[in-house]
């Protein structure tokens, strides 16, 4: 005990990017935050929302979507995960597969924004699916969980209260520009303890 409290912990490194297993920043694309935050505010205001952190149905807003769709069905917007729930530690999948691959067509009130222009970035360094804008109130946290795909994250708006984990590594995702590999296929949550809304742009990786 005596060892353990001979020092307080350091915590100036809680509100930067600590990279490790699940976690890493790419060296490339980098984007523009502040046209990428006008991008979404010109977008909310096309679709009629009030405001820039308004309620979104289940907290997500679609980028791209199934031809022939609104991209708002529940499979659009959430999808399969699988879940530890309860105290019997047993794994069980909840909702539907998505084939991410369909989702090949911008939602038109993003057709011309910066947005449109960060989407054909990534799509020339990985292949995608889904993109989503995924919001979080203050002192909210997701399910723990596993996706069948990793995933890309830019944040767009943040706090150093927002923190992502995978597996045993937790770190802060600033808004910086970067654009972040989150292996969201091994267990992981993003939560928010800050005072504002979290919102990051994310896209699912194919391949």
């Amino acid at each position: 005990m005596v060892y353990w409290t001979a020092e307080a912990p350091d915590h100036g490194d809680v509100a930067e990017f600590v990279p490790g297993p699940g976690i890493e920043r790419l060296h490339e694309p980098h984007v523009d935050v502040g046209l990428l935050r006008s991008a979404l505010a010109q977008v909310l205001q096309r679709l009629d929302y009030d405001h820039a952190h308004g309620e979104w149905g289940f907290g997500v807003l679609p980028v791209t979507r199934r031809p022939g769709t609104d991209g708002r069905a529940p499979v659009d917007l959430s999808g399969r995960f699988w879940i530890r729930p309860d105290e019997s530690y047993v794994e069980i999948p909840r909702e539907d597969l998505v084939d991410e691959d369909a989702y090949t067509e911008l939602v038109p009130e993003f057709a011309g924004t910066y947005i449109e222009d960060v989407v054909d970035r990534l799509r020339r360094v990985v292949g995608i699916g889904r993109v989503r804008i995924n919001l979080k109130q203050p002192f909210n946290a997701n399910s723990w969980h596993r996706d069948p795909e990793p995933r890309l994250h830019i944040p767009i708006h943040t706090n150093p209260g927002c923190l992502f984990v995978v597996n045993h590594h937790c770190t802060h995702l600033p808004a910086d520009g970067s654009v972040y590999f989150t292996d969201t296929r091994g267990y992981h949550t993003a939560l928010n303890g800050g005072d504002t809304p979290r919102v990051h742009l994310v896209a699912a990786i194919t391949g």
